[in-house]
């Protein structure tokens, strides 16, 4: 972790954390773009499912190469994991382990539903990025199309693939397609309930079927989605009050969400 993370940590909680990580990866984006390659970055867009449901996209970036489609995480600890595997593991400095779903195969669930809804034979790339906060300890990729990288990584790993693949997309069919996901970033708020809801429902379900697990350490994965309003919990320190060095978990849509899980 560099000097300026650390002092963020201490100075900002980890919501306001994670959000600045989506926008450093749009930074490094724009790097790119600065440095003689051109495309187009997207923030959440939700790609609609063929049952009604939506699938949120973190991040896009929109080239004559093809579509980058980011899915970014934001933990912090050593993070072990493989392409196959259900879930990904976090252990913390303190000892303390959770699990969180494989983000290679949320990212091509993603990517299915983004090929089905563009309708085209476009080059997508899988790209998952981890901050800098966290240590890629052991993590395990086989695909040649899926690049699992820590954020400062992001200008090379997209400069290389850029560099390695033909131009397949003209300047029209650029435009075009930012045109079809643009629209798709301002979703009326129903649809984005319903999202949330969605989520809620396969959470309760994952919980009903699931026992309670043995290690209190851990938590599973999908422990790690809020019930309230389906984003994700993130780990905690409490600065002030009565439960001051004590850790729990908080949705990462607070303030304007607050639930909270007690370790």
């Amino acid at each position: 972790m560099g000097i300026l993370d650390w002092i963020l940590d201490e100075i900002f909680d980890e919501n306001w954390v994670g959000r600045r990580g989506e926008k450093l990866t749009e930074k490094e984006l724009d790097w790119v773009n600065f440095f003689g390659r051109e495309g187009y970055t997207l923030r959440n867009i939700y790609i609609p499912k063929n049952n009604g449901e939506t699938s949120e996209i973190d991040l896009v970036y929109i080239t004559q190469k093809g579509i980058f489609v980011f899915e970014s995480k934001n933990y912090s600890g050593w993070i072990f994991g493989d392409e196959k595997s259900l879930n990904w593991t976090a252990c913390l400095p303190n000892g303390q382990k959770f699990k969180f779903y494989n983000p290679v195969k949320q990212n091509r669930t993603h990517i299915n539903w983004l090929r089905k809804y563009i309708g085209a034979n476009v080059p997508l790339f899988s790209i998952v990025v981890f901050s800098e906060r966290c240590t890629l300890k052991k993590v395990t990729i086989e695909s040649t199309d899926v690049r699992v990288i820590k954020r400062d990584r992001t200008y090379r790993v997209v400069s290389d693939i850029w560099d390695s693949s033909p131009d397949t997309l003209t300047d029209e069919d650029v435009n075009q397609l930012y045109n079809k996901l643009e629209v798709l970033t301002n979703v009326d708020e129903s649809v984005k309930l319903a999202h949330i809801e969605t989520i809620k429902s396969k959470h309760t379900t994952q919980r009903s079927q699931n026992n309670t697990s043995s290690n209190n350490n851990a938590i599973s994965a999908s422990e790690m989605i809020c019930p309230l309003c389906g984003k994700q919990l993130v780990l905690r320190t409490a600065k002030r009050g009565s439960n001051a060095g004590n850790q729990f978990y908080g949705c990462s849509g607070y303030p304007y969400c607050k639930f909270i899980k007690n370790l």
